[in-house]
């Protein structure tokens, strides 16, 4: 599950002295409205109840504040730099949310990342 699409990877760059930090690369995507955003989107997708999307909102506000403690911590890094962390704060947000899916949830959420890998590679064969 890639939350609020940053797990994927950085695009490449030829001028890597120019490359933007990854705070100014995901400041338009990191926001506190992507929170709701995606809770929103988990909710459709993964069908959430209304018990279990007052548990997934906190995971989701973690999320966003570790992310956002680590573009603090490192303001001149770039995305590509800071990917493998924030690979990491993902996976853990994702396996604190898929353990508490029921089975039909976690079909759902099989489909759903059949959708957004198949989804990747459509944008990276056309780069």
């Amino acid at each position: 599950m890639l939350l609020f699409g940053m797990a994927g990877p950085a695009p490449a760059q030829d001028n890597v002295g120019q490359q933007p930090s990854a705070r100014q690369q995901l400041q338009h995507i990191h926001t506190p409205q992507s929170i709701d955003q995606e809770l929103a989107r988990l909710t459709k997708d993964l069908e959430l109840t209304p018990k279990q999307q007052q548990q997934v909102q906190p995971l989701l506000q973690e999320h966003h504040d570790k992310i956002q403690a680590l573009l603090d911590k490192n303001p001149k890094s770039s995305r590509h730099e800071l990917a493998p962390q924030i690979h990491a704060i993902s996976d853990e947000t994702h396996h604190e949310i898929h353990a508490l899916l029921t089975d039909h949830q976690k079909e759902l959420e099989k489909a759903m990342q059949q959708r957004e890998h198949n989804g990747q590679e459509n944008r990276q064969s056309a780069q």
